[in-house]
């Protein structure tokens, strides 16, 4: 085990029992207590999970999870003790990181636009992996980090299309290559690879395609300047909900086939990725109370034309789930047919966020049973850019996070961590749930396959 992670880190269930189970117990004390702060539940067992596929489907591929996705204790400290490595944009990302132990050489200064005394303060710390994509940026790692040096990749757009993503903005264009790999030559700056990011919205079959054969292009040119071109970034983008299984199945055929075709095997090219939505969106249960309730008048229509009635959360939250009916037993050769589901009246309901802030407007017009002050909201995959590094504007806390792990999936951390795979007898042995949110059908086995997750 690399140390980064124990059993005093999280709260260890027992098979059967779960993230559902944890949340309604805990929910009821809290009631009991009169505490009403909203709080978050991770399944760290859905990121070994998530961690494992990764490698299975992307087995050249090495992960750098991205800390502004979700810069929580203890999935840092998971993935850090998993092997990951970590994408920073900032000093407190990089302090964030380092504070448990993970060393510089695992740490991916990866912002496209760095503040000269974040470029200070990583290279007093040790990081080097840094990225450019114009001369101000060269510029300002060359004169403020020279250790850094050694170690930049050049970013490059990922489509070079104006109309295609008109949001993504960072990347040089290929035309414009060889001038910065010129200028980082004067500069005395080593460029070692390329980078590119296509995001959630660019991450298609076609665009990822040209996206490597443009890195490829780019290869070429650093290698005929000299440079010892050796590692690629391919960014990340990848989803993290169990409903985008296959497409994430289908998106790592399509790179697999890319990186085989402009980076063979065999040529000495490392690749590494920054999954963040991934990891962690599907492994967060959100559950916020209702602190507040204003009714507004029936002759005042809503911002969207409707009547309804305001709310003030605590929190963010996002509409709750209404509970699925089954259909009745069909009799052999008749129609099927749908029972109605008895359901509460709806109202049509604006949520506003924590009090204080009465210009955070968080949804109008959503269609939710009548809440009451003390009410529980209770949202699924919250686990991405719901969690900052730093405190939140305004200087409030964060919520809490109870971390959960089952009993099983700690045990595949540990033999994840052995260095080798168990024989083939031991991963028989080790057939069982790894998240406690599965349902008991559902097993992961060691070397990896993946399942099916459903929390809350």
């Amino acid at each position: 085990m690399n140390g980064y992670l124990d059993e005093s880190n999280f709260m260890m269930v027992e098979e059967g029992f779960t993230t559902r189970d944890l949340l309604e117990n805990l929910l009821v004390e809290l009631c009991q207590e009169s505490d009403q702060q909203a709080f978050f539940m991770a399944d760290l067992g859905d990121i070994v999970k998530k961690h494992l596929h990764f490698l299975k489907a992307l087995p050249r591929v090495k992960p750098y999870f991205p800390v502004k996705c979700n810069g929580s204790e203890g999935v840092i400290r998971l993935l850090a003790e998993l092997g990951a490595g970590f994408a920073c944009t900032n000093k407190a990302e990089i302090a964030r990181v380092q504070s448990i132990g993970v060393p510089a050489d695992k740490i991916f200064y990866s912002s496209p636009c760095k503040q000269v005394a974040h470029i200070k303060y990583a290279a007093g710390h040790g990081v080097q992996l840094m990225t450019f994509d114009n001369e101000v940026e060269l510029s300002k790692v060359a004169r403020s980090h020279p250790r850094a040096r050694e170690v930049m990749l050049l970013g490059i757009a990922a489509d070079s299309s104006p109309s295609a993503h008109p949001s993504m903005t960072f990347g040089t264009t290929l035309e414009s290559c060889r001038h910065l790999l010129e200028t980082a030559k004067e500069q005395a700056v080593e460029v070692v690879g390329i980078s590119f990011h296509l995001g959630s919205r660019g991450l298609e079959p076609q665009t990822f395609t040209q996206s490597v054969a443009a890195a490829q292009l780019a290869f070429e040119m650093g290698t005929e300047l000299g440079y010892r071109m050796h590692l690629l970034d391919i960014g990340g983008g990848f989803p993290g909900t169990e409903d985008t299984r296959a497409w994430f199945e289908e998106m790592a055929a399509v790179i697999n086939s890319a990186l085989d075709l402009y980076f063979p095997d065999d040529c000495g090219v490392e690749i590494v990725a920054r999954p963040g939505r991934y990891y962690v969106t599907s492994a967060f249960t959100f559950a916020a109370s209702v602190t507040a309730m204003e009714e507004v008048p029936t002759e005042q229509p809503g911002s969207d034309g409707r009547w309804d009635s305001g709310m003030g959360l605590s929190v963010c939250p996002s509409p709750s789930e209404t509970s699925p009916c089954s259909p009745p037993e069909e009799e052999p050769g008749s129609k099927r047919s749908l029972v109605p589901c008895p359901e509460p009246p709806s109202v049509s309901t604006s949520l506003r966020g924590p009090p204080g802030h009465p210009e955070d407007r968080i949804a109008n017009g959503l269609d939710l049973p009548q809440l009451q002050v003390g009410d529980w909201l209770i949202f699924k995959d919250m686990g991405a850019y719901t969690i900052a590094t730093s405190a939140p504007p305004g200087g409030g806390p964060q919520p809490h996070v109870t971390y959960t792990m089952s009993r099983l999936a700690w045990k595949t951390v540990q033999l994840f961590q052995g260095k080798t795979l168990p024989t083939e007898d031991d991963r028989e042995s080790v057939c069982a749930p790894l998240s406690c949110g599965w349902e008991m059908a559902d097993t992961l086995c060691v070397p990896p396959v993946f399942a099916p997750a459903g929390i809350i």
